[in-house]
């Protein structure tokens, strides 16, 4: 017996009925919302070519990749991201559409996570991505409709979203280390909010504002007061401006009646290095990480030769889809109306074309007798049964 053909491999799974449901409804949903707002979807290939995500600006681990060669021996890699696509799809293909070009997807993006981390290898996204147009305006937008995502992925509207800004990191630690090692690891500290591990790495360098700065940053989170606790901290004209600036997008925020559902964290500085602005990340009830994250990254578009502006997110719908099960206290999957049953298998079948052409939900028996038929009906809870004979006469049997 082969050793591994019973098995799904590590970081996937199997959908079954409730959870294909869910899937299904949610990307639903998300697809009305973006087109309502203007948006048009673009898919793009399963397989991209490994340099794609290999640049300095778009830096992805080779060991995070799925990773095999073409039929000319070219190396390839199952798409980790959907954002870089895109970008390349945008500035080639779609060069010369009229800017700004709003876009969406709902695709698979394949990342080797470490094993028994809970998360899955394989992801569903469905999000959106704005090439072009005024940034503080295209900021503000794509904010917003991060909120109706998260409104549509959740039964409570028990939701929140927190918004930093990648620049405040780039900024301070550049003044600090150019040495790529130790960035990481400082980033990868404030990120964990790992306060003595943050310190201890920074203890060696010569204590200087920016040291404070960034050893304060991991505690600058919650709601508007964090504003005023920076601005004592952020003394610099570089810092202030990215602080002023960020202020004025929460501002908005609130006055859209965002204002219980906003958070900030100066914090926030994401391990994906094309970001250069604005980062956000929403969470619902239900799940523990978040489900929803994006940011704008001006950079990326010219390296593939098209210099523009751009910012998007991206919805983890696996891990919503799991939170909806999960919060859901009706049952998702599709439910019959009816059985039917009929000693001729060309009458069963005519008589549930009839009945779904009546907007029932007919499911044609496949049992050879009535009394299977029953029996199967009563362990699919499926409460009648249409039975009709060879003259094509219906019988109505209510279990």
């Amino acid at each position: 017996m082969k050793k591994n053909n019973l098995l799904t491999p590590e970081g996937t799974r199997d959908l079954l009925f409730s959870e294909s449901v869910a899937r299904r409804t949610l990307e639903d949903k998300l697809r009305n919302l973006f087109e309502s707002y203007g948006y048009s979807e673009v898919i793009t290939p399963g397989l991209e070519f490994y340099d794609a995500f290999m640049l300095k600006t778009r830096h992805f681990p080779q060991e995070s990749m799925y990773k095999l060669s073409d039929a000319k021996g070219r190396l390839m890699v199952l798409r980790p991201d959907s954002t870089i696509p895109i970008a390349r799809l945008a500035a080639t293909r779609l060069r010369e559409e009229t800017y700004p070009m709003k876009l969406f997807y709902n695709q698979n993006i394949f990342r080797i996570n470490p094993k028994n981390s809970g998360r899955d290898d394989e992801i569903t996204q469905s999000g959106i991505e704005i090439i072009g147009g005024d940034s503080k305006r295209a900021d503000i937008e794509v904010l917003n409709i991060a909120i109706e995502a998260l409104k549509a992925c959740t039964s409570d509207d028990y939701f929140s979203l927190e918004i930093g800004d990648s620049a405040f990191f780039r900024t301070l630690v550049s003044k600090v280390t150019d040495d790529e090692e130790e960035i990481e690891t400082i980033r990868s500290y404030i990120e964990d909010k790992n306060y003595p591990a943050l310190h201890s790495a920074l203890e060696k360098y010569p204590k200087c504002s920016e040291i404070t700065a960034l050893e304060a940053l991991p505690k600058l989170f919650g709601g508007a007061e964090v504003f005023e606790k920076a601005e004592k901290i952020f003394n610099d004209t570089s810092t202030a401006s990215i602080l002023a600036e960020l202020k004025q997008v929460y501002e908005s925020l609130c006055n859209l009646g965002a204002v219980n559902k906003i958070n900030v964290d100066l914090g926030m500085v994401n391990k994906v290095n094309y970001y250069t602005g604005i980062l956000f990340r929403g969470y619902i009830r239900g799940y523990g990480m978040s489900v929803l994250s994006g940011g704008r990254y001006d950079n990326l578009m010219g390296e593939f030769g098209t210099s523009l502006p751009a910012t998007g997110f991206a919805v983890n719908v696996n891990a919503v889809a799991n939170a909806l099960l999960k919060n859901s206290r009706t049952k998702l999957a599709s439910s019959v109306d009816v059985l039917v049953y009929s000693e001729e298998a060309e009458k069963g079948f005519i008589r549930c074309r009839e009945l779904i052409a009546n907007g029932m939900t007919a499911e044609n028996s496949l049992h050879a007798s009535l009394d299977e038929a029953k029996e199967y009906a009563e362990k699919k809870s499926i409460h009648k049964i249409e039975a009709v004979d060879k003259n094509g006469k219906v019988d109505e049997i209510d279990l």
